[in-house]
């Protein structure tokens, strides 16, 4: 014989404090909820109206400077600190939970062309115009201290780019060939080249420090390894490469930004034990207005942001070809430089209109801190735009956004000439024999050679 018995957990109903909400049980068997869906979709829509109702991203301006903005650093250990170089020369260091600078110095004659952090923060490294590489302290000088640099190395000619080692106390920079410097030495311990251009940029793997990239004005994207004395691979492509950065999450995939409207995508590298490297060419590419400046991954690797000379900068999952979200001002000119802080939670762009501005990663994030509720209501209104992403009427209003009348009608422009371009090669081939026009694929259009 079976007898069935109700149990029932006080726990589930009973109130902890009069404070507490009272709590009711819910039968989840979709039978008994017909209009379940419905009612979903309509709260998918509201919280996606809400959601651009409240994207409001720009959160303040950090002038001061005398000077168009030509490059900024982080700081490795504190997350309220920013270094910003101008093109006159000077070098200020801001808070950001203040958002004022807190220090100013007068560090070459010329552009400030780069800078960045020693792996443990407790001084940075800055190169100009002058020919020389510079290094500061971090701490600002004590009562009647000078402002002087800590070391200074005068070089033969201009570098144009600067990057320190993630663990050992060594730098590379970079202008007519990329050179490996010890930090206690006057003179390069290695010196790189492959070509006879200028190199614009040159990186280091977080992961794999040993392995570093560069660009050249020639076109090419050169990888090298510190254990070896020549370098590695060379990738030549249709147009100028201005900058790369490497994914902080995965060590064999970086990004490089183009001159062609493109940002040239997930290029990764394999290793095979210590010394051996291998290229796969994996090129995915993402349409932009204006070429591109720099741009920077951001510290989870699923997103970066790009900085462009359309006066805007744009944030790109790392797996879409198209941006999520498009931030400008009417006072933002070309932007120039663009880094996204360590936390995850905001961006800074510096302009030539001397200008950093600090913008939210998610315009239309709530800062500050959030009650239980708030985040259960937060993280339920994602599920429900996840869920509903493709309807038509939600997705609409998700990816709609205000640009400026420049950029729209130099989307139309672009547009045009795509539409163009493809034309005239469904001619060639319509008007040709069969297989003397061969389809190549989007990935490989801009690829010129690979050089071992």
């Amino acid at each position: 014989m079976r007898v069935k018995v109700l149990s029932r957990n006080p726990d589930d109903y009973v109130r902890e404090t009069k404070l507490d909400l009272q709590r009711v049980p819910r039968n989840y068997d979709p039978a008994l909820h017909p209009f379940e869906v419905p009612r979903e979709y309509t709260r998918a829509l509201n919280a996606t109206k809400l959601e651009r109702v409240f994207a409001k991203p720009f959160l303040s301006s950090l002038d001061g400077h005398r000077d168009g903005v030509n490059c900024m650093a982080k700081h490795p250990k504190s997350l309220s600190t920013v270094l910003s170089g101008a093109c006159d020369g000077e070098v200020k260091i801001w808070n950001l939970t203040r958002r004022q600078c807190i220090r100013t110095i007068q560090a070459h004659e010329g552009f400030v062309r780069g800078m960045c952090a020693r792996f443990c923060g407790t001084s940075f490294f800055t190169v100009g115009d002058d020919k020389t590489v510079k290094q500061w302290k971090m701490e600002s000088p004590e009562y009647g201290e000078e402002e002087e640099p800590i070391h200074t190395i005068l070089g033969k000619t201009v570098y144009t780019g600067i990057d320190h080692h993630w663990k050992e106390p060594v730098f590379a920079t970079c202008g007519h060939q990329v050179d490996i410097w010890d930090e206690q030495r006057t003179s390069p311990k290695c010196s790189l080249t492959w070509g006879f251009d200028s190199i614009s940029s040159v990186k280091f793997n977080p992961i794999e420090t040993y392995l570093l990239g560069s660009c050249a004005s020639d076109r090419n994207i050169v990888l090298y390894d510190m254990r070896k004395s020549t370098p590695l691979k060379k990738v030549i492509l249709n147009m100028r490469t201005n900058t790369l950065c490497w994914n902080p999450m995965e060590a064999f995939i970086f990004t490089a930004a183009n001159e062609d409207y493109n940002l040239v995508q997930t290029l990764k590298v394999g290793f095979i034990f210590s010394v051996l490297f291998f290229l796969y060419l994996d090129y995915g590419m993402i349409k932009l207005l204006g070429y591109l400046i720099c741009w920077d991954y951001s510290p989870t690797g699923k997103e970066f942001v790009s900085a462009s000379f359309d006066k805007s900068i744009r944030i790109f999952p790392v797996d879409k070809g198209h941006s999520r979200e498009v931030y400008h001002t009417k006072r933002m000119q070309h932007v120039i430089t663009v880094k996204w802080t360590s936390d995850n939670k905001y961006i800074l762009c510096g302009s030539d209109e001397m200008n950093i501005r600090l913008w939210k990663a998610n315009a239309s994030e709530k800062l500050g801190v959030l009650a239980p509720r708030e985040k259960a209501a937060m993280n339920y209104n994602q599920k429900l735009k996840e869920k509903f992403q493709f309807h038509p009427q939600i997705r609409r209003i998700a990816q709609h956004r205000h640009l400026p009348k420049s950029i729209y009608c130099q989307i139309k422009e672009q547009r045009i000439m795509r539409e163009a371009r493809r034309r005239k090669e469904l001619n060639r081939r319509k008007h040709s024999k069969p297989g003397s026009v061969p389809f190549v694929s989007e990935r490989k259009k801009h690829i010129v050679a690979v050089v071992k």
